[in-house]
């Protein structure tokens, strides 16, 4: 195996090399300067570039002492297929191979991350399953908030909702037993929440006079924002032990945005920043906050 010292004493008299060749040439780019003088200024400026070379030439000698001293490698380098690109006479296929050394560095790299990624997610558990399995049978079971009977289903709802007062919850099942609300909380906003059992797996908030669907997002930049901040709610009040709990608070928290427009930021006690009312509400107090005051 070829030693590293020669290499690296090779590429610092490189660099050497290329820092004295710009100091030459940035000399005789300036010509002759004030401090030369008036008198024989000529005979001075030809004197420190004479200087200036004669350290580039000792330089260069010493880069060539140190390239002589490398070993070059036995066997040649094995490239594989990739060694026939250099037959390509197309021009747009001649630079095929630095494109694939690039290729070749983004995987390792992502290689590398996975892997780190994989040692720091290892040391934590990610499930969110309250029920313990046996080591002798590995098997998955299923949480209970997806096997809820409709007629159960409604009831919560409905006990809801009386909890409720501003709020009108709509119940259809346009699918088969799985529930889709159409909630309307005051005249503020309406919001679509479809569920599976008493999960809830997917909402959209919109204006009080959109239209609601399943799948288009508000023409305002508001409610895109509650959308947004009402997904990270189902993922805080997620409970699959207590499916009707997590119901029960999701749709509280959804409630307390029936004074979007009218309550002011606990951060900065302003109802509007960057044009935009306290689009999110603390889980627990239900406290409104700019995004940007958030806690």
């Amino acid at each position: 195996m070829m030693s590293v010292e020669p290499l690296q004493t090779a590429l610092s008299c490189i660099r050497t090399l290329r820092s004295n060749v710009g100091v030459a040439f940035e000399a005789l780019g300036n010509g002759i300067r004030s401090d030369h003088g008036e008198e024989g200024k000529e005979t001075k400026f030809l004197f420190e570039l004479q200087d200036l070379l004669t350290v580039v030439n000792n330089n260069l000698r010493d880069v060539e002492q140190s390239i002589n001293n490398l070993q070059p490698p036995h066997n040649p380098f094995n490239l594989g297929n990739s060694g026939f690109l250099s037959h390509e006479y197309a021009q747009d296929r001649q630079a095929l191979y630095s494109q694939l050394v690039q290729s070749y560095k983004w995987t390792d790299k992502v290689h590398e991350y996975c892997s780190l990624a994989h040692a720091q997610l290892s040391q934590n558990s990610l499930t969110r399953s309250y029920t313990n399995t046996s080591s002798a049978k590995r098997r998955k079971i299923q949480t209970s908030s997806h096997n809820v009977l409709p007629i159960h289903v409604d009831k919560v709802i409905n006990q809801i909702e009386r909890l409720l007062p501003e709020m009108n919850v709509n119940i259809q099942r346009p699918f088969a037993s799985n529930v889709i609300l159409h909630v309307s909380v005051g005249r503020v906003l309406k919001a679509i929440i479809a569920f599976k059992g008493l999960l809830i797996e997917w909402i959209i908030v919109r204006g009080f006079s959109e239209s609601l669907d399943l799948w288009t997002e508000s023409r305002f930049k508001v409610f895109r924002k509650v959308t947004e901040n009402a997904h990270a709610a189902v993922m805080r009040f997620y409970m699959p032990t207590m499916p009707d709990v997590s119901v029960k608070n999701f749709l509280t928290w959804l409630h307390s945005f029936n004074t979007l427009f009218s309550d002011a930021c606990k951060g900065c006690g302003l109802h509007l920043r960057n044009a935009m009312p306290p689009t999110w509400r603390e889980f627990r107090t239900l406290e409104p906050y700019h995004e940007e005051c958030k806690p």
